[in-house]
């Protein structure tokens, strides 16, 4: 059974993460954080070494470090450069910049797909290709280069919504209609994979794009349009699995654009600050407990740190609850695969969104950097 952990100051919360990180074994590379994959459903779960919760928890320990002791700070670098250590292995397999979720075959190696498992790692055909959220995550986890970050750009062009496919020119299928003709970036980087766009997954690349202040184009514009429409048509919050298929949950959805805008002004997004802020707002009056609160309120203080155009009592409400020192017995689910979503066959369209059909991560040292997070926000409000 799941255990809590308890943690009672910043200091422990980083030593308790640190611990967490590999120091090698059969299963996770030194500095790989270990997760899970798991299907409630079929009583399966499998140690899985991929680099998204890595890449993830040196991102946001990295967006921390500058609040903490310089104690905390060098073990925030010591972790970091374990971890990086382990980006060379899910470099593209012909050596681009780009970056898979498992480790790619190359130098003799075979694919990391569904790692720990029995089955689907002997099947090539559950092999994916490289992607949009580990790439962007590896990318701002490294020294800043505005070079590389202008190369990926014009890569995404090549896989973007409407690109020239080996027939055909490629459309997205599984989104609203009223999106189909934009030119977003997609998830993935496979030419023979659908186009998909993932809310989250898009936060995250033009959280990157803004860091280095590229000149936004045609395809930031129809990305950002995506973006504000499925917030001004409630899209992420009636249909979350539709706009984000590997998150999946409103609240979720919200944290990373709360992410996005808490370090940048948007001009696409900033006439959505207050609405996802009255959002969020209701989203904490359904979740009252757990790591989904935790989520909510860091939302609500990232979002409102630009100005809380007047949500300051109910933001001050949030800040006089109690501070969440442990992690919870219930899983938490931060990611997820959904099986059949990248297929374009209306049928398994259809099965996609069955929760039988999923497979979700879970990663105790990921949950420990969203409580610390959740702490220095406070602090800094």
């Amino acid at each position: 059974m799941r255990q809590a952990v308890s943690v009672n100051s910043i200091d422990s919360i980083i030593q308790s993460i640190a611990s967490l990180q590999s120091r090698g074994d059969a299963y996770f590379p030194e500095g790989i954080f270990p997760s899970y994959r798991q299907n409630p459903y079929l009583r399966y779960r499998r140690p899985d070494n991929n680099i998204f919760y890595t890449a993830t928890i040196v991102f946001v320990l990295n967006q921390l470090k500058s609040y903490l002791s310089a104690a905390n700070q060098a073990v925030i670098e010591t972790i970091t450069a374990k971890a990086v250590n382990n980006y060379p292995a899910h470099q593209n397999k012909d050596g681009l910049g780009t970056y898979n979720f498992w480790q790619t075959p190359k130098d003799g190696r075979r694919s990391g797909h569904f790692s720990g498992g029995y089955v689907f790692h002997r099947m090539e055909h559950f092999r994916i290709p490289d992607d949009i959220d580990d790439t962007a995550l590896v990318y701002l986890t490294q020294p800043a280069n505005k070079k590389e970050a202008g190369w990926l750009k014009e890569k995404l062009q090549q896989h973007a919504n409407l690109s020239p496919g080996p027939a055909r020119v490629r459309q997205i299928k599984n989104t609203f209609s009223h999106y189909k003709h934009l030119r977003g970036y997609s998830t993935w980087f496979g030419k023979n994979m659908g186009i998909e766009f993932d809310a989250c997954a898009l936060c995250n690349l033009m959280y990157l794009f803004e860091r280095h202040r590229l000149p936004y184009n045609e395809y930031d514009a129809d990305t950002y349009a995506y973006l504000s429409g499925i917030i001004e048509h409630n899209e992420y919050l009636k249909k979350p699995f539709v706009v984000a298929r590997n998150y999946a949950t409103a609240l979720l959805i919200i944290y990373h654009y709360a992410r996005l805008l808490g370090d940048f002004e948007v001009p696409h997004l900033e006439a959505y600050r207050n609405k996802l802020i009255e959002d969020t707002l209701t989203l904490l009056e359904k979740h009252k407990w757990g790591m989904n609160r935790v989520i909510l309120q860091t939302a609500l203080l990232r979002l409102s740190r630009k100005g809380h155009s007047g949500f300051k009592k109910a933001i001050e409400q949030i800040l006089s609850e109690p501070r969440v020192n442990t992690t919870f017995k219930a899983p938490f689910y931060y990611f997820r695969a959904a099986l059949l979503g990248a297929y374009e066959n209306p049928v398994l369209r259809f099965l996609a969104p069955m929760a039988i059909t999923h497979m979700h991560w879970e990663c105790e040292a990921h949950e420990l950097v969203l409580i610390l997070e959740n702490l220095i926000e406070r602090q800094k409000y």
